[in-house]
């Protein structure tokens, strides 16, 4: 296998040695959260992002490798390999490279060229590609042969033509040259296919649009091969033709000639025939790649907040899924999220049964001694917030909102059935909501990513490297927080660097039948769990009630005698220097280098050592909507409320205001300054402050703003370059109004 390190070390400004031993790392089993946290020396500190670059970076060139073997072997087996065509093909650095030089040896189909060289026109073709002098007709004239099918002049000279496009189409500068053309010229155009105007309207803006394709951004790009996948939209991406062709016949007619115009005939043949839907497919696929790409970085990062969001911890908490006509489920469930009880309730309409179901509430609070009620913010959201808050409850009592997007999926999956087989689906829905509020990243592992809405277009991108994505972004989130080995779920920890489905399954059904696990070391007597497994597990297992205090902390085991030396070394337990800072500033960290250990992670020992088991996560903090703004009705223009972002995209965010309708801030009302990427001004979760600049009940579509004027005429800072369009006298409410639009297409 070729080495590829020093390539990718060049690309990425990394050096050489770095790149190699992460190389290493990861050809031997290791993951990248465990490179990152525990082989600083190694790699010399790279980071977790730096890593996966580095490892999807490396899958490329090796899959380039693979296709240029295959190549080789199919141009060996056609007795066609020459030192210097295999000497061409090793020196290809892209698959575009390689295709080129591959396409004449590419077995085909019977074409037009294959025909017209078994009429023997190929010596024809030759004189005319060479541009000789000479009278064509004539010449052509002696090609006739009935036998072989050429029946005049005119039968000669096309067959010529043709393999003449043949080998413009097939000619290594020619394609280079006109992908180059293509990738700086090209336009993305769609038009309305007849007869769906009706059937199209979320795609209206679409059906006359025309702009440079390197401009267009990922979501709109998604958007039109959405509409042309429906049947809706017919796309076509092209530079203008005339000057293509021209191209073309500036690399090939060097003189003018009379062969000259058979071979500009050709040309053009070529061109509309072969290499333009071969571009176009090459462009739609690199385009489509780069959008896959920026969608599921945009998807990634959502996730990545959410996942982080802050948790309220252990805590006795009831729970309520609420409803209008089928009631409210209600459950308790304990500070380990155990479900304690299960009940319905009917406050709202149409039973409005408030005092029943008030005595209901407050018994469960009294009996279980809740400390927090979380609501999911679905239907009938603020009503029954608003009759919970009204029953006079303990001010310590917190009343929380919970976002239970996704909770409807987990309570049907087999997850849910399995560990609740004995009660429907409303009581896990509930039961979700109330452990979303206590550890949201525990909760969300138990669902498919993409289910949790927080993207844009994930039905449109790649699945495959949508999921790839996206399990890196939950393993980097369950690792960095660490996880608790004696409770939790194997969904959770079958994202722990080194485990798996498999070993989380038999890691819960090794505690299920042994009982807890009293040390990290116990790890090992897990069936099939051998010591490489262990080695990238054990620093992100936590073991609370460990006799060993590193047990509890990210210390790795390996590095357990470091700590007990430096203890020995200051006459102290380990317990003492973890609860006491005096003693670790005593600790002089040269004294501990080894040929293995440097200073990156015996720093990592020491910050663990004063915080053991530290979660990264922010801190709880109570988020209320504002009071009597319960409904789309309720919103007035100028209105300023508070918000939860609940997505951020391209071209804005979309945040709840307690209304059961997210509304749209667009990227333009995202900041007084120029903004470029959303993900640099909100994240999903973030807590914003807003204002109501349009709203649409028959549509149900919400227009706000961050700005701090947000109706103010002064000129922005920056303008954002417009798209080249027939129609460009769109308002700022039309504006809104079609961004709002693609909420619909890409959530659906």
């Amino acid at each position: 296998m070729i080495d590829n390190s020093q390539k990718v070390a060049g690309e990425l400004n990394i050096s050489f040695k770095q790149v190699s031993a992460v190389v290493s790392l990861l050809d031997e089993g290791a993951t990248v959260p465990f490179i990152s946290r525990y082989r600083k020396e190694v790699t010399g500190s790279l980071d977790e992002v730096q890593i996966a670059t580095i490892r999807d970076r490396i899958e490329q060139l090796r899959e380039l490798e693979k296709r240029r073997e295959a190549i080789l072997k199919s141009i060996e087996k056609q007795e066609k390999l020459t030192p210097e065509l295999e000497a061409e093909i090793n020196k290809a650095s892209t698959l575009a490279e390689l295709e080129d030089i591959y396409l004449p040896y590419k077995p085909k189909r019977k074409t037009k060229a294959s025909v017209a060289k078994e009429k023997g026109l190929e010596i024809l073709a030759k004189r005319l590609f060479d541009l000789e002098s000479l009278d064509v007709e004539l010449v052509a004239g002696e090609f006739i042969n009935e036998e072989l099918g050429v029946n005049s002049v005119e039968e000669a000279l096309q067959g010529a033509r043709d393999i003449i496009a043949e080998w413009v189409n097939e000619n290594q500068e020619a394609r280079k040259k006109m992908r180059a053309y293509y990738e700086k010229e090209a336009i993305i155009g769609s038009k309305l296919i007849k007869g769906k105007e009706e059937e199209g309207q979320k795609f209206k803006d679409y059906f006359e649009w025309e702009e440079p394709l390197s401009k267009i951004p990922s979501h709109r790009l998604l958007a039109l091969r959405r509409g042309e996948k429906e049947m809706i939209l017919a796309l076509d991406v092209a530079p203008p033709e005339g000057a293509a062709v021209a191209l073309l016949e500036n690399l090939f007619v060097t003189k003018e000639t009379e062969t000259a115009q058979q071979v500009k005939l050709a040309i053009a043949d070529s061109y509309k025939r072969l290499l333009k839907p071969s571009m176009e497919t090459e462009m739609r696929v690199a385009t489509k790649l780069k959008a896959d790409e920026e969608a599921i970085n945009v998807f990634a990062e959502n996730l990545r907040k959410l996942l982080l969001a802050a948790p309220l911890g252990q805590k006795n908490v009831l729970a309520l899924d609420p409803g209008f006509r089928t009631g409210c489920k209600v459950v308790v469930l304990n500070k380990q999220g155990k479900l304690l009880h299960n009940d319905a309730i009917y406050p709202n309409e149409p039973q409005k049964r408030i005092a029943e179901s008030g005595a209901v509430v407050k018994h469960l609070v009294e009996k279980f001694e809740v400390e927090a009620i979380a609501i999911g913010n679905g239907t009938a959201s603020r009503e029954t917030e608003k009759f919970v808050k009204d029953l006079g409850l303990p001010k310590s009592i917190l009343v929380l909102m919970v976002n239970e997007s996704g909770a409807s999926i987990y309570s049907a999956s087999e997850v849910a059935r399995e560990e609740f087989p004995d009660h429907d689906v409303t009581v896990r829905g509930a039961v979700s909501i109330g452990r979303r509020l206590m550890d949201p990243l525990a909760e969300l592992v138990k669902l498919d990513a993409k289910s949790i809405g927080v993207g844009q277009y994930q039905h449109d991108v790649d699945q495959n490297a949508l999921k790839h994505g996206l399990d890196d972004v939950v393993m980097s989130c369950v690792n960095s927080v660490g996880v608790e080995l004696n409770t939790a779920s194997k969904e959770l920890l079958s994202y722990v660097s080194g485990l798996g489905p498999q070993l989380a399954k038999s890691i819960v059904t090794f505690r299920n039948e042994n009982g807890p696990f009293k040390d990290r070391s116990s790890l090992t007597k897990v069936p099939r769990l051998g010591d490489k497994a262990f080695e990238q597990a054990a620093g992100f297992l936590r073991i609370q009630s460990s006799k060993n205090p590193l047990d509890k902390s990210a210390v790795h085991p390996e590095s357990y005698g470091i700590v007990e030396k430096m203890a020995k070394d200051l006459g102290c337990t380990v317990n003492d220097l973890m609860s006491n800072g005096d003693l670790r500033n005593k600790i002089n960290l040269k004294n501990y280098i080894t040929d293995k250990v440097g200073l990156p992670t015996l720093t990592d020992i020491v910050d663990e050592l004063a915080r053991p088991g530290r979660d990264p996560r922010e801190s709880f903090e109570v988020f209320n909507f504002q009071d009597g703004v319960n409904e789309m009705s309720d919103l007035k223009v100028g209105m300023v409320l508070p918000g939860l972002v609940t997505n951020v995209t391209n071209f804005g965010a979309f945040v709840d205001i307690g209304v059961h309708q997210d509304g749209l801030v667009h990227i333009s009302h995202l900041s007084d300054s120029f903004v470029k990427n959303p993900a640099d001004v909100v994240a999903v979760q973030q807590k914003v402050t807003v204002t109501v600049t349009e709203v649409d009940i028959n549509r149900k579509r919400i227009a706000l703003s961050m700005k701090s004027d947000p109706f103010g005429k002064a000129p922005a800072k920056k303008s954002q370059p417009k798209p080249k369009r027939q129609d460009e006298k769109a308002s700022e409410g039309d504006l809104q109004h079609k961004l709002s639009q693609l909420k619909g297409m890409f959530n659906g």
